[in-house]
Formats: structure tokens, sequence, C-alpha cells
């Protein structure tokens, strides 16, 4: 369905379900994604609802453009309140049940209330059905997938389902697909477990007809031409994002001994090269994608292709956060992760800033069950993240918390160990190198996220690059280096480049194919796709303003929440020169960082004490009516 989205709203507690259509206009105006979420959230929730009770919703969303074939397409958002940030949650997930939710005939999937036994939806186009989860509850992810495909009597279908991290509470807890796939941020899995959900189960159907075919073909065609002209494609094809351990460690600024470094010995043995000439055994895509950038590892006996492999920010918070250097524990640890349902990204940089807690002395054997949490000892991360993922007392039940709570329960300066904003662990980027990250992440509606934004570098592009940045951007900001410089230009940049991929996290796009820079599909081709694909004549203007109407509308919900500027914070580390290696002594300041966030601020149309969207900016994106909500 193109002009009108078709709502499934699925009561848990009651056992009802019933259909409903948005309004075209409203459609128009929030198209899917990231944006309808939110519109929904809003009318479906009371403020300071407890994230984990019956209350709070759990939203499955795709895009007017989801399943229409062509690269980058096939992504689907949740979005509920965080338990981990207590903000608006927001999680994005690619691979093959995006596509299908839409082929069945559905935008957006509304779950409320609590089942009062596990469950799972099953949907089939106009069949959708609860069905009994008991006998899968406490299962991991694969077995879980294993178990509907004989239940149904079919292979037919794609789920999004937790493992028992999800159930148990882990405040970072995440929904898998596919066993690899992850909505991995916000402890989105949490929430599902909170209402004994299991799983989304969807059949598969015939694909997505576009509005024009034809038109949708002529994109398609030369995109091997596309891919080989540009390198950071290639490179994203041959070693996927872990190609990025390669580029940061030659830079040192590889975050390392939980943000200590940015240096770590013997880096080149977790490269995404050194991964791709050992152990990778098969590329996996998601639906229609020539990219193809997801990874399969096979270590005989201890890691299995079904769980695919690492990308860049879980051999990162395993690897280096940890200074760990052993390919095969963080590939074990991934597969864990994977089988657990847990965010290797918090869950890795928990167990780096637990490690930094023990090298400090501010926790003892005693306090870790006996385990010797010492960086570089990577023995230790499959009976740590059983304990954690099943919430054991003692170390298992602290570290599922996240670092930021833990360290508050800690205490002992365990705080001024901690690296996160609003209790969400920073990816895998030092803000020395990369400063316009340190706004991005102090900003960031739902916490520290490096896919909310584009990186410093493509401002350091050579001119001859064509695939550098889309043209329409370069009047708000100027080209410059990236290394210590933060700046009111880079909160231009951050603030431009942060308005669009907000809007690729509404229509469902991926950020390594139409992203701002070094993108596969440009400005142009974007409009062209929503002529062909769903037969909407639109502008590059129209989806930057439905960018920034997303990002005002998440920063209102956390403002109701009670978040200001006191909450748009990065920690201490954030302030340490590089201590050694190629860039030692870059740095940025915390008065260069507040000037940059204060010039935020101004550009966004957002109050400066209060980090508030301004009543002229709220008017101006027409979401005035939010006020009049209870």
């Amino acid at each position: 369905m193109i002009g009108n989205a078709k709502l499934l709203y699925v009561d848990l507690s009651s056992k009802t379900i019933r259909t409903e259509e948005l309004p075209a206009e409203i459609y128009r105006k929030y198209p899917g994604g990231s944006a309808l979420g939110m519109y929904l959230l809003f009318h479906n929730i009371r403020p300071g609802t407890d994230p984990l009770s019956p209350e709070n919703p759990l939203i499955f969303s795709v895009s007017p453009l989801t399943g229409i074939p062509i690269s980058g397409q096939s992504r689907m958002c949740v979005t509920t309140k965080s338990p981990l940030t207590g903000t608006a949650g927001d999680s994005q997930v690619g691979g093959y049940i995006p596509a299908q939710l839409k082929a069945n005939g559905y935008d957006a999937v509304i779950f409320t209330g609590k089942a009062e036994t596990p469950v799972y939806l099953y949907i089939d186009k106009d069949n959708v059905e609860l069905r009994d989860a008991s006998h899968l509850w406490g299962k991991i992810t694969g077995d879980v997938e294993r178990q509907i495909e004989k239940d149904l009597g079919t292979d037919k279908i794609e789920c999004s389902i937790i493992g028992p991290a999800g159930e148990k509470g882990v405040l970072f807890a995440n929904i898998m697909h596919r066993r690899s796939r992850a909505n991995g941020r916000n402890g989105t899995g949490a929430v599902m477990g909170s209402k004994n959900l299991k799983g989304l189960v969807v059949k598969r159907q015939s694909p997505v007809r576009p509005a024009d075919p034809e038109g949708v073909k002529k994109l398609t065609l030369n995109v091997k031409e596309r891919m080989q002209a540009n390198p950071t494609i290639i490179d994203t094809w041959e070693n996927g994002s872990a190609g990025c351990v390669d580029a940061h460690d030659a830079e040192g600024f590889l975050p390392s001994f939980n943000w200590n470094s940015g240096v770590l010995e013997g880096a080149e043995k977790i490269y995404g090269s050194t991964m791709r000439e050992t152990i990778l055994t098969g590329r996996e895509t998601c639906f229609a994608c020539a990219v193809r950038c997801k990874r399969e590892v096979t270590i005989p006996g201890r890691v299995d292709p079904y769980y695919g492999g690492p990308e860049y920010e879980t051999i990162a918070t395993f690897g280096s956060y940890c200074g760990c250097n052993n390919l095969d524990d963080i590939c074990e640890a991934n597969q864990y992760c994977n089988m657990y349902g847990l965010d290797t990204i918090s869950c890795g940089a928990t167990i780096a800033w637990a490690m930094d807690c023990y090298e400090n002395g501010i926790l003892t054997k005693e306090d870790t069950d006996g385990l010797e949490l010492r960086f570089g000892n990577s023995s230790i991360y499959p009976e740590l993240l059983r304990k954690i993922a099943y919430r054991e007392e003692g170390i298992g039940a602290l570290l599922s918390l996240g670092s930021a709570r833990a360290a508050k329960i800690v205490g002992k300066g365990a705080e001024d160990l901690v690296v996160a904003t609003k209790n969400q662990e920073w990816p895998a980027h030092m803000v020395q190198f990369k400063p316009n990250l340190a706004i991005n992440y102090a900003v960031n509606n739902f916490g520290a996220d490096h896919q909310s934004s584009e990186h410093d570098p493509a401002l350091m592009a050579p001119e001859d690059d064509q695939n550098w940045i889309w043209p329409n951007m370069l009047a708000s900001f100027e080209k410059c280096d990236a290394y210590g410089v933060l700046d009111e230009n880079k909160a231009k940049f951050a603030y431009e480049t942060q308005k669009y991929y907000s809007m690729l996290d509404t229509l469902c796009l991926c950020q390594f194919v139409w992203g701002p820079a070094w993108q596969l599909y440009g400005p142009q081709d974007l409009v062209d796709y929503c002529k062909y694909g769903i037969g909407w004549e639109t502008s590059i203007e129209e989806h930057q303003e439905i960018g920034e109407r997303r990002l005002t509308m998440m920063r209102m919900f956390n403002v109701r929440e009670g978040f200001g500027r006191k909450d748009d914070t990065v920690p201490k580390k954030a302030f340490l020169p590089i201590p050694s290696g190629p860039n030692e002594g870059v740095h940025i300041t915390k008065e260069d960082f507040e000037k940059a966030l204060d010039a935020y601020y101004d550009i966004a149309g957002w109050d400066r004490e209060t980090a508030a969207p301004k009543p002229e900016t709220v008017k101006r994106l027409g979401l005035e009516w939010i006020y009049e909500l209870d």
C-alpha cells in the first residue's frame, strides 16, 4: 500500500488485533520508519511511563519505499521508550523482514499491554494471530528460529525475536533477525521481553510492486559501475564495516583500553582484512542489495557461520576496548551476543569499563565472581556473557544494567571511567579524531550513536572525490581538518548531516548506500526513487524537512520526560589528549565543546538554556499538536 499507511494494533493484554489506515496527509508528513514511530509513540504513551511496564508501546515500522527492489531499502525501525536511556528509543535493522512486513501489507505493528504467557505474533497478510511461545521461552535465538519453522511447517518466514537477555530484562538487550541482524541499541529487546513477546514472524510474500517498475529498473541498471567507481563502497563489499579497524589503527584512533589509548599492540590481528583473509566464509546481504556488507565467519568447533560475523563496532568493543587482539575470541563473543540477544556495543563497552575498574582496584575478584577482568583477558568472555545475559547474581546482574548505572552502584570513582551519554555506551569512534561526533553523541536524542550524523573525515575528502558529499549541503559548512577541530563549522556539519541521517531513518534507507557522503545513490536518485517507486513528487528540501521534523519530535519527547541541556554531555575521557601513536596529543577542549553546543542549538532552533525546541521551530514544522496531548 502506497498512499496510506496500514497500521496493525496488537493489544497483548486483551489479545485483540485491529487494523487502521493513516490518512494520506499524515503519512506524507511522517512517512514511515522513525518519524511514523514517533508519531505513534506520542499517541500511545503518557508522560513518565515506566519503559518496562505494559503501558510502554513497542512499535515496528517500515516506509513507503520499503521492499521496492533497489540497494539499501530493506530496513525497519523499532520505536519505544528506552529502558536504558529513559528517552525516546530508536533502533534500526536491515535484512529481509522489513521488505516482507511491507509485502504483507503493513507499514507498522504497534504492540501494547502484556501477554499473560509468552506469545509470538504471526502475520500472513490478513491472517494475523497470536501464537503460544511457552516452548520457545528461554531458548537462544537460533534455536527459536528453527523451532518456529518446524512448528509452522515451512522455512518461508522471516523473524524478529528476542533471546534470554530480553526475557531477563538486560537493559541493552536487542531484537535479533536472522541471528546476525539486530535492532541493537536502546534496550528494545528488554521492552519486548517485558511484554512476554518472544517474536514477530511474517510469512514471505511476493515483492512489493513499484508504481513505475521501468523507472526503478533504470536506477538499478548501472549499480555495478557505481560500485566500481566508489572505493568506499568497494571496501565495504570486501571487508564489511570491519575494514574500519584497519583505517582507525593506521591513524592511531582505535579506541583501546576503555578509551585510555588510541593504539592497540597487535591490532593487525583483528583487522577486517585479516578476517577476510583467514576466517571469512561468506558474505550476506539485505533484500535486493548489491553491496553485501554482512560477514559470515567459521572457526571449527567455536564459531558457526549461522550466527554471522562481527562488524567494526563489535571488533572494537570486544577487541581494542578490552585490550584484546584475539580475533577468534572476538568472533566467539559476537556469536554469544547474537545467541543471547545482547547489543554488542553496550555489552563490550560495559565489559571494558569493568576491566578498567578492575585494573584500578575499584572492582576486585570478590566483586567479579572470581573472574580476572584484566585488559586482554578475553578468555572470560563466554562465562561473563552468560552471567550478563541471564542476569546472574553478582557481576552478571551488575553489568546487565550498563556501565553508567553500574558505576553509580559501585562508586569509588567508577563513574569517572564511564564512556556513555544518556546512559548509552559510546560507539568506537574517538571524538579527538572526529570532534563533530562529540556534538552528535551529546545531543543525539537516544544516546550516543555513530549513525546519526556524518563523520568528520568527509570534510577532508580531496576536491576530485566525486563521491564526497551532497552538493546541496556545501553552502552550510566548509572543508576542514578533522583532527582536534571543534567549532561552529563542525556544529553546522553535525546538524545538517544529522537531518539527512534522520530522514534516512524515516524512509528506512541504509546510510551506507544512501548517506550524505561517499554514497552509492545521490540526492536526485532519491527524488527519482520516490517518483518511480511510490509515485510521490518530492524534493531534496522536503526530505531534509522530514529529517528535521523527526529530530524535533524526539527532542520534544525527551523534554517532556525531563531531559535538557544537562543531559547533552560527553564523559571526562572525551577531553583527554591522545596519549601515544601517530596523532599523539590531539584533543578537544571543554570550552570548544560548550561553544559548539551553543552553536548547534542556535542552528537547530532550540533554546540554549533548556535545549528545548523554540516555539517558532515547533510551529514551522507543524508539531503544535504535541503540546495538546495528555
